[in-house]
């Protein structure tokens, strides 16, 4: 009898020996993640990182930004495992040995847009002389001085020989741009369609006229110092996923292979 009771314990202990040594694997593999990622791609991956979370067991932590801030964030030694920003800045970044160069990677874009309060009439852009005719017509414009929509804006408006005639408003983030148009602080507001859609009180009031427009591209990428590479390229691998592009597509952007 003793010797059943004690084999029976070691039956016990070995099991629990096995169960703690596959939780301790598990804990071993599961990896946290730091990301920096613009804000033009913010909706997507605030629905993707849950599901990557999931189905890996990895945790995410993302902040998120103008890619011109972030830019300097990681130039200034920031660490951080993966970055998502659009293409000027990253491949900047690249150059400079911040990134591994192998591991950038397209994701998606989205049009460049205007957007309008909530409710508002909806004035003309469809063509360059009824979008000129609106711009100059609109009481007030906001428009992010570092974000690429932003950049994109003011260059053409120089190009169309217009951009002394407009009442801008020059803001620090994108964010800003959204909270204008929905406020009223301003008639009109510049953002890719993805940072457009998920605002309330503001509307799409649609992109820039085909001849002109341009889009915001994101790329992701892994740091050169990264403390967890692999976790960081199973995230990229995960954006870029089959699976992904209903996500992409749901949240005003294009996938970009």
């Amino acid at each position: 009898m003793k010797s059943q009771i004690t084999r029976a314990n070691s039956i016990v202990a070995a099991v629990l020996g096995l169960f703690l040594t596959l939780a301790q694997a598990s804990a071993a593999q599961a990896a946290e993640i730091k990301v920096l990622c613009s804000t033009a791609l913010r909706t997507v991956m605030q629905e993707l990182v849950p599901q990557f979370e999931r189905a890996t067991g990895h945790k995410v932590v993302v902040e998120y930004g103008v890619s011109a801030v972030m830019q300097r964030r990681v130039e200034a030694g920031e660490q951080f495992d993966a970055i998502f920003l659009t293409v000027k800045q990253l491949d900047a970044l690249v150059q400079e040995g911040k990134i591994v160069p192998g591991t950038r990677t397209p994701i998606a874009r989205s049009g460049m847009a205007i957007a309008i309060h909530a409710g508002a009439a909806r004035p003309d852009i469809r063509t360059m002389d009824a979008l000129k005719r609106t711009l100059l017509a609109a009481k007030s414009i906001a428009y992010a001085k570092e974000g690429a929509s932003g950049l994109y804006f003011i260059a053409l408006a120089k190009r169309l020989g217009i951009v002394d005639n407009l009442k801008l408003k020059p803001t620090d983030s994108g964010d800003e741009v959204a909270a204008a148009v929905a406020s009223g602080a301003a008639e009109l507001g510049m953002l890719p369609v993805s940072e457009i859609l998920p605002v309330k009180g503001a509307e799409l009031l649609g992109e820039f006229p085909k001849e002109v427009q341009e889009y915001a591209v994101s790329v992701g990428g892994v740091s050169a110092g990264a403390k967890q590479p692999a976790a960081a390229k199973e995230l990229i691998k995960f954006a870029t996923a089959p699976a992904a592009v209903p996500v992409i597509k749901a949240k005003g952007m294009e996938p970009e292979r």
